[in-house]
């Protein structure tokens, strides 16, 4: 629905303000000449209808039935279907049983906008025109139509009207299209519509009556008014030249009465025009000039000329909207505010109206439109009008329900007609439990005013209470079934039952009913719950019941017994007598110990199990050195076993003089002369010069060294803003600035690719991409998650979090997002074109994610965005507990839990009493990676220093103390250090 509205809004507003083709040009010249034709034939036979046989009509054999045709040629020019080619034979049969399947599928889910849509112009095509009429009835009922439907059905229907009950059932039609959104376009085929029947008893003032309300409506538009008043103007200076050949022979009474009158007709129209800012004054000013025998009185132009500094000032606005594209909604509400400001009511309505055409989806606008109306405007049919509107474009959002309960009981309206509405939001299909308890609050609030409660017993009591009953029945049932929750956990319907009961029923014997209901539904271990009770019987029970309470209160409460406590002791302390004092005292001193003891107990064992998953890291850290240290050892005896091993090849088995050799090769360099001789005559002797090919581990340190030799450029913080971030890059990829310049540089010049090293020539997964421009910074954001040999490639700004510790790289959404869906279960398998496959029947699917690790390798998990939240929810009801590949998938709504905020460094205890800082761990947690390799005798607690993400780290601060007491330790101080254990 979003999409046509904004589609059909789009290019209506956006009209450029250059010409059209000449193409264009000339079928809007033959389009406007044809109405001109229309409307001056029928004047023409109106008038001589009025003023009788005495007058010759310019043109014979005119009839009303000419008119009518020659206006539906005119007024369906643009919006014909054109020609088929029709095909009875396979086309057909497909179209056929694609009705057929719209038509099942609409009888399951009856609120399908998209399906309403594609079943129309099918039964369109095939020229079913009572099923069609009957499929524009039933979707008209659910949705308002956008005015390309409506314009598409009233042009059908204009082509089928034979008779005047054809034609009153076409203004039928018109009065239903003007009333669900303001469209100019509509307006403007109504008045020249209703000229076709000015020959018709009343024809004439019907036209007026038409012209007058579009002009109330939309003669404000800037943009599209001018067109309104165009008309209007035409069709009243048709009847004035239709009535000049026969002025000459009325009496002055009578030429008084009609063409002198008409012609006051024609000015009025163009000094109001004149005095409203619209497009293109400046020719309609000249127009009135050219055709105006007398001069324009000095009114006229002083309302003129403030009308074009009215028009400089709205210009603004309207440039941007013709500039930005649909739905502009920000564009909307700054002029929404503009207008607001001035607070002229009727521009602020047609602002209003028309940023709905192009966000009839968006609740909050119809909340804040209806606000106005509600406490401005204060007009019954048109604030009523608008709520049923929003109610019909949202009917997900429960707020716009419970407005509309309140509007129409502000105003009066039959209950019968407000428990219709309340039905209806029931079935409205909500996304959350909590918003069916909100409505039914709404509803009940509402029955609770109606009764009168000086009486003992009445049927609005009577209605009062099944309602309640009713609401809890329906919250129980339908809502836990649908949700797995009742939404009131705090069971708030059953409280204000109960206070209804105890205060103005004077029925205490039910709010303890209601209230030992309340609590057994969980709530007994809350305070406030039994404080809120205590309070009721306070006010309205009695002292029995009050301490009775406060008792059962003392012992269930868990979350702030303390308090529970002291308001037992100050209501003996002021009523109780000594036996109350001394039990009430006796009952909190042993509740309170026993509330101590299990605190007590409950953080012995969270100490105990802190330090079992502390002793649990310690001994895994532990065992990840010895196996490193183990591994270490294992690679360095094997390289030395292989040393030995050629060294005995080379150098043959004589035991006195191979270890001075093998001293001298391991501890000496020889020199390039020694070397060429030694190799020339190890050659003589026919065996092979070792010095020229090295090992793969020599070769691998040389390359290494290679890196580490290479100047080392420091992050220029001054350039984040043209810098972007790149991580979760293959460890292997070799060469990543050769590899990675053609992919960055698509997104504009770049000036620099750092790649990180780690001290033994390691690539680190990660990058800095450094750009000449900002713009290509920004572009280069939308290559987050593309693969890269395999793996999905992080791109994110490069920020200085010391700078901006409140700058997150998670892009993605963390609050509730009604028109996205979470699917879980999915099998590894399942692709993006499958799932959205199987999405797409339920709703226009804008977006599709499927959730992968850090390796690119499929979770099972997938976020679904569709173009509204209607869409949403009914995917939800027809999804969840799908299966798919032998998997059962969970789909609900997207609301992920909140993200954890890393903890600031805390003081806490070690084993042995000292204080110690609490360890703080990088984003990976306790890897491996962060191994520390100095011994437990020096480690000394070190300062936590907050890391710049993607960037280098600031160098922390050294104070005075620290330098003192730890002074810097040369390689030799840290020899003897270990040398003494």
């Amino acid at each position: 629905m979003a999409t046509a509205a904004a589609t059909s809004a789009s290019e209506a507003e956006a009209e450029p303000k250059a010409g059209p083709t000449a193409e264009g040009e000339e079928d809007d010249v033959k389009t406007a000449r044809t109405r001109r034709k229309v409307l001056s034939r029928a004047v023409a036979t109106a008038t001589y209808k009025a003023v009788g046989p005495g007058w010759d009509q310019p043109e014979e054999g005119v009839s009303e039935s000419d008119g009518d045709e020659e206006y539906a040629m005119a007024s369906s020019a643009e919006s014909s279907p054109g020609e088929y080619e029709w095909e009875y034979d396979e086309e057909e049969e497909k179209n056929q049983l694609e009705i057929e399947r719209l038509e099942e599928q609409l009888s399951i889910n009856i609120y399908d906008y998209n399906c309403h849509v594609d079943l129309i112009r099918l039964l369109r095509l095939e020229g079913e025109l009572t099923k069609v009429r009957m499929a524009r009835q039933k979707m008209s009922e659910i949705f308002p139509l956008t005015e390309e439907l409506w314009l598409e059905w009233l042009h059908d229907e204009i082509s089928m009207a034979l008779d005047g009950l054809d034609r009153e059932h076409v203004y039928d039609l018109f009065e239903k299209a003007v009333k669900d959104y303001i469209c100019p376009n509509i307006w403007l085929e109504y008045g020249q519509y209703s000229v076709g029947g000015i020959g018709q008893k009343g024809g004439l003032e019907k036209v007026r009556s038409v012209f007058e309300r579009a002009l109330s409506s939309v003669g404000l538009h800037m943009t599209k008014g001018l067109a309104i008043w165009e008309a209007y103007r035409e069709f009243e200076s048709a009847i004035v030249e239709a009535a000049r050949p026969i002025a000459g022979f009325l009496s002055p009474f009578d030429r008084e009465q009609t063409f002198d009158s008409q012609l006051e007709k024609v000015h009025s129209l163009f000094r109001r025009q004149l005095a409203i800012p619209l497009y293109d004054m400046e020719a309609t000013f000249a127009e009135y000039e050219e055709w105006s025998e007398d001069p324009i009185p000095e009114s006229v132009i002083q309302n003129y000329n403030k009308a074009l500094q009215q028009l400089e000032r709205y210009k603004p606005y309207e440039e941007a909207l013709l500039q930005a594209e649909a739905p502009r909604l920000a564009e909307y509400q700054a002029y929404i505010d503009f207008e607001m400001k001035i607070g002229d009511p009727a521009r602020v309505q047609l602002i209003f109206e028309r940023a709905l055409v192009e966000n009839c989806l968006v609740p909050d606008l119809w909340i804040r439109y209806s606000q106005f109306l509600d406490r401005q405007l204060k007009v019954k049919d048109l604030v009523l009008s608008v709520h049923n509107r929003a109610v019909r474009n949202c009917p997900w959002t429960v707020a716009l329900w419970s407005r509309y309960l309140l509007a129409m009981e502000r105003h009066g309206v039959d209950h019968q007609v407000i428990s219709v509405t309340f039905e209806k939001a029931l079935s409205a299909g909500f996304i959350q439990a909590t918003d069916y308890v909100e409505i039914w609050q709404a509803y009940l609030d509402y029955l609770r005013r109606r009764v009168d409660f000086k009486q003992d017993s009445s049927k609005e009591l009577e209605e009062l209470r099944s309602a309640f009953t009713r609401a809890l029945e329906y919250l129980k049932q339908e809502v836990e079934e649908r949700f797995n929750e009742s939404g009131d956990p705090s069971c708030m319907i059953m409280q204000n039952w109960a206070r209804i009961e105890a205060r103005l029923c004077n029925n205490m014997q039910k709010a303890r009913e209601l209230w030992d209901s309340i609590m057994t539904k969980g709530n007994a271990k809350y305070a406030n719950m039994w404080l809120e009770y205590y309070n009721l019987e306070r006010a309205h029970g009695d002292t029995q019941h009050c301490r009775k309470a406060l008792h059962r209160a003392v012992q269930c409460t868990s979350d702030y017994p303390e308090h529970v406590c002291e308001v037992l002791l100050t209501m003996e302390r002021t009523e109780g007598t000594l036996e109350d004092w001394d039990i009430a005292v006796q009952k909190t001193e042993t509740r309170l110990a026993r509330v101590n003891e299990q605190r007590i107990k409950a953080a012995e064992k969270e100490a105990a199990f802190a330090q079992q998953e502390e002793e649990k890291a310690e001994q895994r850290k532990r065992a990840r050195a010895e196996k490193k240290a183990l591994k270490k050892k294992k690679k360095t005896r094997g390289a030395d076993k292989r040393k030995a091993e050629e060294d005995e090849k080379e150098w043959g088995d004589d035991e006195e003089e191979q270890p001075s050799k093998r001293r001298k090769v391991e501890n000496s360099t020889p020199p390039a002369g020694e070397a060429q001789d030694l190799e020339a005559e190890t050659s003589l002797f026919g065996k092979s010069a070792p010095v020229d090919v090295d090992p793969p581990s020599k070769q691998k340190e040389r390359a290494a060294a290679l890196k580490r030799d290479m100047p080392k450029v420091p992050h220029d913080s001054s350039k984040d803003s043209i810098t972007v971030f790149v991580s979760n890059l293959p460890y292997s990829l070799g060469e990543p600035d050769v590899k990675l310049r053609p992919l960055f540089e698509a997104c504009g010049e770049v000036v620099e690719i750092r790649p990180i090293f780690s001290n033994r020539g390691d690539f680190r997964g990660y990058c800095y991409v450094e750009f000449k421009e900002e713009k290509s910074a920004l572009q280069a954001l939308q290559l987050d998650r593309k693969t890269v040999e395999g793996r999905p490639m992080f791109v994110s700004p490069c920020v200085d979090k010391s700078k901006n510790p409140d700058f997150k790289v998670f892009r993605y959404s963390t609050a509730l997002e009604k028109h996205k869906l979470f699917v879980s279960g999915l099998p590894f398998s399942c692709t993006k074109e499958e799932l959205e496959e199987i999405c797409k029947a339920h709703g226009t699917v804008k977006d599709i994610r499927l959730v992968t690790n850090r390796a690119g390798k499929p979770k099972g998990l997938a976020y679904v965005e569709y173009e509204n939240e209607s869409q949403a929810s009914q995917a939800v009801l027809k999804m969840d507990g799908m299966t798919i590949k032998e998997n059962v998938i969970k789909v609900a709504i997207s609301n992920p839990p909140q993200r954890k905020v890393p903890e600031k460094p805390e003081a806490r205890k070690a084993p042995g009493g000292a204080m110690v800082p609490r360890q703080i761990y990088g984003a990976r947690g306790k890897g491996r990676t962060q191994l520390s390799l100095l011994p437990r005798a020096l480690q000394r607690p070190s300062v936590t220093v907050a890391q710049a993400e993607n960037g280098p780290a600031p160098q922390p601060a050294v104070t005075t103390s620290a330098a003192t007491e730890a002074p810097k330790m040369s390689n030799a101080d840290f020899a003897k250090l270990l040398l003494r254990k």
